[in-house]
């Protein structure tokens, strides 16, 4: 029998020219309907298009979260060094201790510092360095002893720094631009020129010789800065030099997109190898999308307080907190810090003329000379300015303002003449307004009182000029 052949395939039929053209029309109008939206969503939100495209698919940290804000604990491990020069970090105190709360809602970062040789009670009752939790227990015992430190219900999230992260951090995006202040000039604005910082530990590795003023810093250079603790004010000071460089950093990485892009693999090896955290990586993405752009205003610092030292034993050295103080501050940075009221139409502040609403300034920032600068700038707002002076405390972290008045919207429309920065200022209304529309027949009642805070009294407008006693 003859073979019988299969019958030839036919090949495959190709579209035509006309139906390539077809789809390659549907895939450009796909793509510029696509483009159009995200453009005009960038439009109309005033964002870069690229941070609107990236916001566009990444969710919010409110969703991430089911909450407006989320708080988190941020550690720097200690190390020591071997026989053989080596460091090591195994069992490792806390070398500095964070309380963060990242408030979605408002879009800023509250950052309250504690002192590592701050007197904590251990959980089997005894009394210790707080910093000695995490030697003992890890991060775990870390979180509930410092939590209960500070009376709060307990961190969400932790961020553990080891051993170089900062100094890694800091090299990776080249360096970084810092204020370079003795104790004297941090503490009492006093001594800003002419002295130096000069130290030598040999076994610490830590050799400081700086002079005041704004320097370019590597970073071995900044963790030496950020170390320098042997002096006068000790840990107080050190934790100042330390939020220096951590606002140098948020600046240089805001200001610089074009060398952040450049070191993105830098820096998130750096991440990989030297950060322990419990934060997804689909957390970390939305966190990184809702704050980029944000202002250096919207990062608040303080640190708890002390009342004196005492030699603990087995501890030696060691502070005491100021109770009261501390309460104060978790209230207002980290409980329920103040929420800002949204600005009223502009044309019904407009019809506010400033001269019928008299202003009571209070100095509330514990920097001299705040509250006097922010009266001079709201009389030649136009505002009668009241009384001048210093607020029952001096640890405002945020600045505030009271309305007392019947006009409507009187605390907004003077929030509406300060800085900028501070156009997200809380208006605390008091429930029993007494002000009135005419100063001159009610002298003695103001409409509003400011209270200034840090973030206003640290405005570059407002923060030139001579010392008052106010």
């Amino acid at each position: 029998m003859g073979k019988h052949l299969a019958p030839e395939l036919e090949p495959a039929r190709r579209p035509s020219g006309g139906v390539w053209r077809r789809i390659a029309l549907i895939a450009g109008l796909v793509a510029l309907l696509a483009g159009s939206a995200m453009a005009a969503y960038a439009f109309f939100e005033h964002k870069n298009p690229v941070v609107a495209i990236t916001q566009m698919f990444v969710p919010s940290p409110q969703q991430m979260f089911g909450k407006p804000n989320i708080l988190v604990l941020v550690e720097g491990l200690d190390y020591d060094y071997t026989s053989k020069d080596e460091e090591f970090s195994t069992n490792s105190r806390s070398d500095a201790i964070w309380a963060v709360n990242l408030d979605f809602a408002n879009k800023r970062i509250y950052q309250l510092s504690i002192p590592r040789d701050m007197v904590a009670t251990m959980p089997n009752g005894t009394r210790a360095k707080i910093n000695q939790a995490q030697s003992d227990g890890g991060v775990t015992e870390a979180k509930s002893v410092i939590s209960q430190f500070l009376g709060i219900p307990g961190f969400d999230r932790y961020v553990i720094l080891r051993i170089d992260a900062t100094k890694e951090f800091v090299a990776a995006i080249g360096g970084v631009d810092v204020d370079v202040k003795s104790s004297d000039c941090l503490k009492y604005k006093t001594g800003c020129t002419g002295q130096t910082i000069d130290y030598d530990d040999s076994w610490g590795h830590l050799h400081i010789h700086f002079k005041q003023g704004m320097q370019h810093l590597n970073g071995e250079q900044a963790v030496a800065y950020m170390r320098f603790r042997h002096d006068w004010c000790s840990d107080p000071c050190r934790i100042m030099r330390q939020q220096q460089v951590m606002h140098a950093m948020a600046a240089k990485m805001r200001g610089d997109r074009v060398n952040t892009f450049m070191h993105m693999g830098d820096l998130l090896a750096v991440f990989r190898k030297y950060v322990q955290t419990d934060f997804s990586n689909g957390e970390l993405l939305a966190l990184v999308t809702h704050y980029q752009g944000m202002g250096d205003n919207a990062i608040v610092n303080n640190q708890v307080p002390y009342t004196t030292d005492i030699d603990l034993p087995v501890y030696g050295n060691s502070l005491l907190p100021d109770v009261e103080a501390r309460a104060r501050l978790v209230n207002a940075m980290l409980l329920a810090p103040p929420v800002p009221e949204p600005s009223p139409d502009a044309m019904a502040l407009a019809a506010i003329a400033p001269g019928t609403l008299r202003v009571d300034v209070q100095n509330g920032s514990g920097i001299s000379g705040a509250g006097r600068r922010v009266a001079d700038a709201l009389r030649k707002a136009g505002f009668t300015v009241g009384d001048v002076g210093n607020a029952p405390r001096d640890d405002y972290v945020t600045s505030e303002i009271h309305e007392h008045s019947t006009i409507s919207f009187a605390g907004a429309r003077v929030r509406a003449s300060l800085p900028v920065a501070l156009q997200k200022a809380a208006v605390v209304p008091d429930p029993s307004p007494v002000g009135s529309a005419d100063p001159e027949a009610s002298p003695t009642t103001s409409d509003v009182t400011v209270i200034v805070g840090a973030d206003l009294a640290r405005v570059p407008s407002l923060a030139s000029g001579t010392p008052a006693a106010h």
